[in-house]
């Protein structure tokens, strides 16, 4: 819910007031006279700024201001600078060394963690650190010391190419070394416990001094939207009207973040993020995306915002340093301008390329791969970006909407209910991994040490599960035995939680890591459990946000909403017979006998339909992932294990799917007793098997007895 109503309320009115002035500037703007819709004042120390020819600068005057184009009188065109060509909208030509800034000061951009006195888990904001040790945020995210004193900033926290995310590293506030807060231009600077590891992440200066922006230009935003893994949007918002303490920009696309980042194309920060403008109906109402009347259990992420509003920093810079202070209070704040940021590393933390070739270990832990060609070392960059060129926006990735954080949510069930308990190396100031998770990240790597399969230990195994089961009793019979038997012996019913139940052991291939089912992508077990992790946390603030709603929305409403929002927050497993054909119902969504490692990109991509042949599928073009269309989807890789726990699913859960035009009904049967035939099982299925037996008590025979599979009569497993 929008908690800071009264930084909406005037972030609103002060929109509203400039609309005359707001109509005009935008009208010169559109007829790219962008230096006409400034005063000269600023016009002339913004081309200062930008290092123009002296004859530029001479040209402007107070009957100068009327040329918009390289080409205008007195203006030699070598003294045309190319960024302010960029500012007046006549070439949108951009350095590769621009990107490079960019991802240098993304690097001290941290998601907020906010958290209560016992540690529960109240939502996320975004900072960023303006000098060694203070990080800058609103006044909204932390109002008072204690708001921030159990909280932790996460650096480092984005989605990678492959869809996973990375663990951020993390540091506690310290509010008692330094706090200074301002409701009115909604700041609130904090002190980071000092640790050695916090200086790789740099930090960004905030300079005083105007001519950092023109009315007109496009504007840079790094954020954290709703908490999401780190994601920049390029050139997306333009600026419409300067005020006195505060900045308007407008988009289409990519609104902005509390408490994030507002750079020019210099990357300087020219503003810090607040507020926006919601869309209304005639009737006065805030409306939705998607166009609904919007409703406080719905998420400041679903309003449609038209505006956005960000504290000058000129203003944040003479606010700051007017506060008398003493002591290592004045010291800290000297150092936001006294010092110099430090150059960073930019592949500090990257991706691993497709086909490894050297192994890294990086400072968030996480072993990744350099990948070589020719002797070249080739790296893929990480970061999702949405950029604006010339008018036409290219979404290489989504923006997100104004996140103002909830002060006061009710903690809800978690996903992981004992792993959210945040704890401390008293040492270092850095954040411990919560038990959970480290228990299963202690799982996954003495899985590198155990034995992978014991042949004749399972084949006992199996001897003693199936002994009295006779394959020869008839399809029918046979059938009733074995759904008896796995149904019986389906001891312990786990709940949903591939981090803990698939990753560390059950999925590993003989060679140690995970392999997408669909895709056959490969990732470390390691990579998976902590980014699940984290959605797990995300969640758990959506569903407590949720929970209170549901005496207003009725149950229905609520476990419409519960969807929605586990399908934008997925973990990296693919349910192959599809969640929505069994309603979500237990012991079904949790029965790892048909949970399988897969990136978010493929379990998207195939949804919730069933598997289908396509006759010119190793010709036609297609995802790597699979071929999806006319109702059905035929994976990349992956049949023979998808065949098998389908056909388990039949067996265990009689008449639970086919009754329904888009699930799997009768007359695909024999296409998944093909996959079986043609694909056996190998030793990964039998691993497998023999872990899910450990964990759940029940076995699948389609792997265990492949010869079964054309004796069974399956079709009493449809409804």
């Amino acid at each position: 819910m929008i908690t800071f109503q009264r930084v909406l309320e005037q972030t609103e009115r002060r929109f509203v007031e400039r609309s005359a002035e707001r109509a005009e500037k935008i009208k010169l703007i559109k007829e790219k006279k962008i230096i006409e819709a400034n005063p000269p004042d600023l016009v002339r120390k913004r081309i200062i700024r930008l290092n123009a020819d002296a004859r530029t600068v001479n040209a402007i005057s107070g009957e100068g201001l009327r040329f918009a184009t390289p080409a205008g009188p007195g203006i030699a065109a070598s003294g045309f600078p190319r960024a302010l060509e960029r500012v007046l909208q006549t070439n949108d030509l951009m350095s590769i060394g621009f990107f490079e800034r960019g991802l240098q000061a993304a690097q001290s951009v941290a998601r907020i963690a906010v958290r209560g006195p016992q540690g529960s888990l109240a939502g996320y904001g975004t900072g960023f650190m303006v000098s060694p040790r203070l990080l800058l945020t609103n006044n909204h995210v932390f109002r008072a010391p204690d708001e921030a004193a159990g909280s932790v900033a996460e650096f480092n926290f984005k989605a990678l190419l492959g869809g996973q995310t990375t663990t951020p590293t993390s540091f506690h506030f310290a509010p008692e070394d330094f706090f200074l807060t301002d409701p009115e231009l909604d700041f609130s600077l904090v002190a980071l416990r000092d640790a050695p590891e916090l200086g790789q992440f740099g930090w960004l200066r905030l300079i005083g001094e105007t001519g950092k922006l023109m009315v007109g230009e496009k504007v840079n935003i790094i954020q954290h939207p709703n908490g999401e893994p780190k994601q920049i949007a390029v050139r997306e918002n333009q600026v419409v009207d300067e005020l006195e303490l505060f900045l308007h920009y407008k988009t289409d696309t990519a609104p902005g973040s509390s408490g994030s980042p507002v750079f020019n194309d210099q990357w300087e920060v020219v503003a810090l993020h607040h507020s926006g403008v919601p869309e209304r109906d005639a009737q006065g109402r805030i409306v939705t995306t998607d166009g609904r009347v919007w409703a406080d259990w719905m998420g400041e992420h679903r309003v449609a915002w038209k505006a956005n509003e960000g504290a000058r920093v000129s203003r944040l810079v003479a606010r700051i340093q007017k506060e008398s202070l003493e002591g290592d209070w004045r010291r800290l704040r000297a150092e936001m301008f006294d010092k110099q940021p430090p150059t960073l590393n930019l592949f500090r933390g990257l991706e691993r390329s497709e086909e490894p070739k050297e192994r890294l270990e990086g400072p968030d832990g996480v072993r990744r791969s350099l990948a070589k060609q020719d002797g070249v070392a080739i790296w893929t960059i990480p970061l999702h970006i949405s950029v604006s060129v010339g008018g036409a926006s290219m979404p290489l990735a989504v923006g997100g909407s104004s996140t103002p954080v909830p002060h006061a949510v009710a903690p809800g069930a978690s996903v992981f209910a004992a792993s959210q308990r945040v704890q401390t190396d008293a040492a270092s100031g850095r954040v411990e991994e919560p038990t959970d998770l480290r228990s299963a990240l202690a799982e996954a790597r003495a899985a590198r040490e155990r034995t992978y399969y014991d042949k004749d230990t399972d084949r006992a195994a199996v001897d003693t599960y199936y002994n009295g089961v006779r394959p020869d009793a008839g399809g029918h019979k046979l059938y009733k035995t074995l759904s008896a038997l796995i149904a019986s012996t389906h001891t312990t019913k786990l709940p949903y939680q591939p981090a803990k139940n698939v990753y560390p052991w059950v999925d590993i291939h003989p060679d140690r890591l995970i392999r997408s089912i669909y895709s056959g992508r490969t990732f470390e077990a390691e990579e998976l459990i902590k980014a699940d992790f984290k959605i797990a946390e995300l969640r758990e603030v959506r569903l407590s946000e949720l929970k209170l709603t549901e005496s207003v929305i009725g149950p229905e409403k609520l476990e419409e909403e519960i969807d929605l929002m586990e399908a934008s927050l997925p973990f990296n497993c693919e349910h192959v017979v599809p969640q929505s054909w069994f309603a979500k119902r237990e012991p079904m969504r949790g029965d790892i006998h048909h949970l399988f490692a897969c990136e978010p990109r493929c379990n998207s991509f195939r949804g919730n339909t069933p598997y289908f042949d396509f006759v010119d599928f190793e010709e036609a073009v297609r995802d790597d992932c699979g071929k999806r269309e006319s109702g059905g989807f035929e994976p990349s890789s992956g049949k023979g294990p998808v065949a098998r726990a389908t056909l388990y699913f039949l067996l265990r859960y009689p008449r639970s799917v086919g009754d329904a035009d888009r699930e799997f009904t009768k007359d695909r049967l024999p296409l998944l007793l093909e996959w079986h035939q043609k694909n056996p099982p190998k030793e990964y299925e039998r691993h497998r098997n023999a872990a899910i037996f450990e964990m759940q008590g029940n076995r699948n025979p389609l792997i265990d007895k492949p010869e079964w599979g054309t004796l069974i009569d399956f079709s009493q497993g449809f409804g």
